[in-house]
């Protein structure tokens, strides 16, 4: 009989290992289920993480680990943050409510009275189709509200799941600790947590929240994690007391209000944000000016 592939062998002779090992660790008891399957998979892209037929592919292995990790999450990390939130006043018009679909593509928003605070509901796209097709208009679109998921920051992202798989609700309101609203989120998001991002006809393009530009300066969309700002920037921009986790939130740390834009901010480091996007409720992007030589020196 002739021989196979040599390299199909040694990929079922890596695979044999990798199980071997795997039931060893289980009959040892020393490790958890979870960390016994995650070492099996890196493991195996160890030995050359080859995807033969029947076997588990590159995505499939990171969805897995995505999924055994998925629960260490909270409310608060797959949250969309309250600054990115799209949603309705409470006050607005009929057209506006149609509008604010037609523009943003969502298939639900939250409405609220007065500020974001005060969520009283949500309208889902279905229901204003419906008025849509029939060519007559609710007299009051506030009868098509119906009621979102209210969860604290800390409660873990698969008991998220599971509360909007119970409740048949698609929407959460994340609140935080003095009862504002942190954050809104969508089955989308609890789903990307474990496959990746979903991006569907009405997404934008991606754009980059870190863009170098010439003299060592960076424009920056303010929803720009500070972690990522101190990698690809400084890692002085990140040290801060304070619960803040963007770089819009550090720029409201700095002013202690809502910049206007225009305004140039002196951080301690050295460096300058400069608001050059925004509104009177948040910033959306800043530009960073480096510090000055001497500056520098004197660190």
């Amino acid at each position: 009989m002739p021989e196979g592939n040599s390299g199909d062998g040694e990929s079922r002779r890596s695979a044999w290992r990798a199980i071997k090992r795997f039931f060893e660790r289980v009959d040892g008891g020393d490790q958890s289920l979870r960390a016994q399957l995650e070492e099996a998979i890196d493991e195996h892209e160890d030995d050359g993480g080859r995807s033969d037929a029947g076997d588990l592919s590159a995505l499939e292995r990171d969805m897995l680990r995505n999924l055994l990790h998925f629960s260490e999450n909270d409310a608060d990390d797959v949250a969309i943050p309250r600054g990115a939130i799209i949603a309705v006043p409470e006050t607005a018009s009929w057209e506006d409510v149609v509008s604010a679909f037609a523009e943003h593509g969502h298939s639900r928003m939250p409405v609220y009275r007065e500020t974001l605070d005060e969520i009283v509901g949500m309208v889902l796209i279905k229901d204003v189709f419906k008025h849509l097709a029939s060519g007559k208009p609710p007299k009051d679109w506030t009868s098509l509200l119906r009621q979102p998921l209210y969860v604290p920051q800390a409660r873990g992202a698969l008991d998220v799941l599971n509360d909007m798989r119970a409740s048949r609700v698609h929407l959460a309101v994340v609140i935080d600790e003095y009862s504002g609203t942190d954050g809104i989120i969508t089955i989308e998001d609890l789903v990307e947590e474990i496959i990746g991002e979903i991006e569907d006809e009405h997404d934008d393009a991606p754009t980059e929240l870190l863009v170098p530009l010439d003299g060592g300066m960076w424009e920056a969309d303010a929803r720009a994690e500070l972690d990522d700002v101190a990698e690809a920037i400084d890692p002085r921009l990140a040290e801060v007391e304070e619960d803040v986790d963007t770089l819009g939130g550090l720029a409201f740390l700095l002013a202690e209000a809502v910049p206007p834009v225009g305004s140039m901010l002196d951080h301690p480091s050295g460096w300058k944000l400069e608001v050059i996007a925004g509104n009177e409720k948040h910033v959306t992007r800043l530009r960073l000016h480096p510090p000055a030589p001497q500056d520098e020196s004197e660190d």
